[in-house]
């Protein structure tokens, strides 16, 4: 991985440390579809294919995980999921409360 990779993904590993688990809702495609969240599938991007040639993919998935958003928007996504005994409520808010 170059330099310029292993800063970025020391930068996502950061915001995914400290600043995703605040921020209040998870990736929408990682909701609607499963699996990684878009930050965990940057960094396997960046990991497999490097900086540039990453970089195309990763716009890819931006623009599929603001089209789950949308989705999610429309469907008002609820309910709850069972862990073991214990029932957790879920659901997808935008970001910005609509």
């Amino acid at each position: 991985m170059s330099p310029a990779a292993r800063a970025v993904d020391r930068a996502i590993a950061t915001y995914q440390l400290r600043i995703s688990p605040r921020k209040g809702w998870r990736c929408a495609h990682g909701v609607l579809y499963g699996g990684d969240g878009c930050s965990g599938a940057v960094r396997d991007l960046l990991s497999r294919r490097g900086l540039v040639r990453g970089a195309v993919p990763t716009a890819v998935r931006f623009l599929a995980c603001y089209q789950a958003a949308r989705t999610l928007a429309l469907a008002d996504v609820r309910g709850v999921c069972c862990c073991g005994p214990i029932p957790i409520p879920f659901g997808w808010k935008s970001p910005r409360g609509k």
